[in-house]
């Protein structure tokens, strides 16, 4: 669904690359993480994705479509975007109409763009509050507000700029629960992330970026095992990785507390470790 063919961008001229020959191929369904210290350059090739920033060199396709001859409008019906600053997304005066705009500027018909409404409002926890300005609102709660208007367009590809910002823990899980199910149904996710446990539990495939280039691009348990290149980065492996890691090749599996269950009980069970 989405090529990424040699793909440098700097913001001008005379400015150092923020983005150094990169190349990348996403395909539909995946679930990715794309991680790394600030200024790494995260950001920056997301908004190559929808478009808000053309290649200097290089080629981004979505779906078949150039991005540096597309329009955004006709971009956005392909893939979804969620600023990390809610702010940046939000104009609306009601809750309602900024989750109908993109509906509207989409040509939805005004009875399905209701519906939509309704049922992505209820899932977020936001049927209350319709009425009410976003800007009076809290940061987690303009948070799912500006992600109730991406996932209204029920596109193919969402593209996630630090989700759950400004949101608890409870909160956290169950933003990523939903993410979790729109993958389940085929919808491919590219998410940014600092919250390594988020990408441990919800991210098949993890990119790590350093200063503009690709780092490591792998299953998420093999590259969350790489401190040398998460040290580079600036990055540590989640906790239970870092507690798996001591144990050495016996725990080589272990990424959740339930993989360490039963790792410990294989190996009580068989008898022959020696931890």
């Amino acid at each position: 669904m989405i090529s990424i063919r040699n793909l440098c961008y700097r913001y001008n001229k005379k400015a150092p690359l923020v983005l150094d020959n990169i190349s990348l191929e996403i395909g539909r369904g995946e679930f990715v993480a794309i991680i790394g210290q600030n200024g790494a350059g995260k950001t920056t090739l997301l908004k190559q994705l929808n478009g808000l920033l053309k290649p200097t060199s290089g080629s981004v396709t979505i779906n078949g479509l150039d991005t540096a001859t597309t329009r955004t409008s006709v971009l956005a019906r392909h893939i979804g975007f969620l600023f990390q600053n809610p702010d940046h997304q939000i104009f609306c005066s009601t809750v309602y109409d900024e989750i109908r705009f993109g509906l509207t500027n989409t040509g939805c018909r005004p009875e399905q763009a209701d519906e939509r409404i309704r049922r992505i409002s209820g899932l977020l926890g936001l049927d209350g509050i319709l009425t009410r300005n976003p800007f009076t609102l809290s940061k987690g709660e303009r948070q799912r507000v500006a992600l109730a208007s991406v996932l209204a367009l029920e596109t193919d590809i969402l593209v996630l700029d630090e989700p759950t910002t400004g949101q608890d823990y409870r909160e956290c899980v169950e933003i990523m629960e939903i993410v979790k199910d729109l993958n389940r149904q085929g919808k491919t996710i590219i998410m940014v992330s600092h919250d390594m446990e988020v990408v441990v539990d919800y991210c098949k495939r993890t990119i790590v970026l350093h200063n503009g280039r690709v780092l490591e691009d792998d299953d998420t348990g093999i590259v969350l095992r790489k401190s040398e290149s998460l040290g580079l980065a600036g990055l540590e492996p989640p906790q239970i990785i870092q507690l798996a890691l001591r144990f050495g090749p016996l725990f080589r599996d272990v990424t959740s507390p339930e993989d360490m269950a039963r790792a410990i009980i294989s190996c009580t069970v068989t008898g022959g470790a020696r931890v």
